[in-house]
C-alpha cells in the first residue's frame, strides 16, 4: 500500500495480482487495484479527470487519460473520502502505475492536481 498527499488530498493505493484471471503462459496478467481518495483539505473538491502511466516490463510505457474514475466525477467534502477498485492487465508479471488525478476546488474554480503514489504489479507466480 502507497499513499501520497497534495493539498490536503491524500491517494492511497493497494495493488493486487489476480491469479485466477492471468494466463501466464499467453502473458496476460491481471492486477486489480483499490484507491481510496480522502480530502483532508477544507474545501470541497471535485475530481474530474485522471492521467495514469503505466509501465510494463519490456514494453513502452502507456498513458490512459480520461474523464473521472470508473464512470463517476465525484465530489468530496472536507472530512470525507471516494473509494474505487480498477483494474490492469500487462504482458509481463511486473510493471508499476503512477499518475494525476485533475480536480477543482469547488468554491473558486481553482484547479488541482493531485499525485497518484507510484506503485508496483509484481505477479507471484508458483509452478505446481
Amino acid at each position: 500500500m502507497v499513499t501520497a498527499i497534495t493539498d490536503g488530498i491524500k491517494v492511497t493505493v493497494e495493488a493486487n495480482y489476480q491469479a485466477e484471471f492471468s494466463s501466464p503462459h499467453q502473458q496476460h496478467f491481471v492486477f486489480i487495484y483499490k484507491v481510496t481518495i480522502a480530502n483532508e483539505s477544507t474545501a470541497t473538491v471535485q475530481l474530474l479527470r485522471r492521467k495514469w502511466e503505466i509501465h510494463d516490463a519490456g514494453e513502452q510505457p502507456k498513458v490512459v487519460e480520461g474523464d473521472g474514475v470508473v464512470g463517476q466525477q465525484p465530489v468530496m467534502e472536507s472530512g470525507s473520502f471516494h473509494q474505487y477498485v480498477s483494474g490492469c492487465n500487462l504482458r509481463s508479471g511486473l510493471g508499476k502505475m503512477r499518475g494525476k488525478y485533475f480536480m477543482e476546488r469547488v468554491m473558486d474554480g481553482q484547479l488541482i492536481e493531485v499525485t497518484i503514489p507510484e506503485f508496483q504489479l509484481i505477479a507471484e507466480i508458483f509452478d505446481n
